[in-house]
């Protein structure tokens, strides 16, 4: 019995990791089509997401089934709930990517101003938010709570990036007329990439429910909370 219950967890993970890689990948799809509108690459993002949502329901599935037949306790329990949760992140995260391929494929082919991604920092706000997809794949797999620990901060920077967004744009619109519709609809790209990386937070906080046993989910204040961990840590090592 244990055997089956470790040949099962070994699949859900590997299914996860393979999910999280295919989400990162569409990601890192949109964000390197943005400054030169490329559509080419942006449709084949539109015709991956079949396979995100396929990802998806079979990795839902796989998990309902081991918790049916196996009936785990503890770690093994709780490394199903966070996966389950991490799953629908992740397919949330495969939405954005999807929404922004949308937006380039809008556009009407020209390249984005240099000038204007560099006063909107983009550049800045799509490593971020690729740093932070790498990072929290690398906590599941190696099990670091220092790594999921370290995603509360960078969410910060792109929480910092995409609250300047709207007064940049809105410059920009004054200086260009024609570009105010484009300046609406940019926006909503800043958002989505500022809601993956909510949403990896929210992954991070899966990684640490499994691993430690600890609800982050709905605390206030983050500061506590990488206490608490750093603190837990360092009893681990004494």
């Amino acid at each position: 019995m244990v055997k089956f219950v470790d040949e099962e967890l070994v699949k859900i993970r590997k299914e996860v990791l393979d999910m999280w890689t295919l989400v990162y990948e569409q990601v890192k799809a949109v964000c390197e089509s943005i400054p030169t509108s490329d559509k080419e690459k942006a449709w084949d993002v539109l015709i991956r997401e079949k396979r995100v949502n396929a990802s998806e329901l079979k990795l839902d599935c796989d998990v309902e089934d081991f918790l049916v037949l196996y009936n785990p306790v503890a770690i093994d329990m709780r490394f199903a709930l966070a996966m389950l949760k991490i799953n629908t992140d992740l397919e949330r995260i495969g939405d954005f990517a999807e929404n922004i391929a949308r937006f380039i494929i809008r556009q009407n082919g020209e390249p984005i101003d240099p000038e204007l991604l560099k006063r909107i920092r983009f550049q800045e706000m799509t490593d971020g938010v690729l740093d932070m997809l790498v990072t929290s794949r690398l906590a599941l797999e190696k099990e670091d709570l220092s790594m999921a620990n370290s995603l509360f901060e960078k969410d910060n920077l792109l929480d910092e990036i995409n609250s300047g967004v709207t007064d940049v744009l809105t410059e920009y619109a004054k200086e260009h007329p024609d570009k105010v519709a484009f300046c609406i609809d940019f926006k909503s790209v800043f958002l989505r990439l500022e809601r993956t990386g909510d949403h990896i937070t929210n992954m991070a906080e899966e990684v640490v429910f499994y691993i430690d046993a600890e609800v982050l989910k709905h605390s206030s204040d983050k500061s506590k909370m990488q206490m608490a961990i750093a603190s837990k840590m360092k009893e681990g090592q004494n």
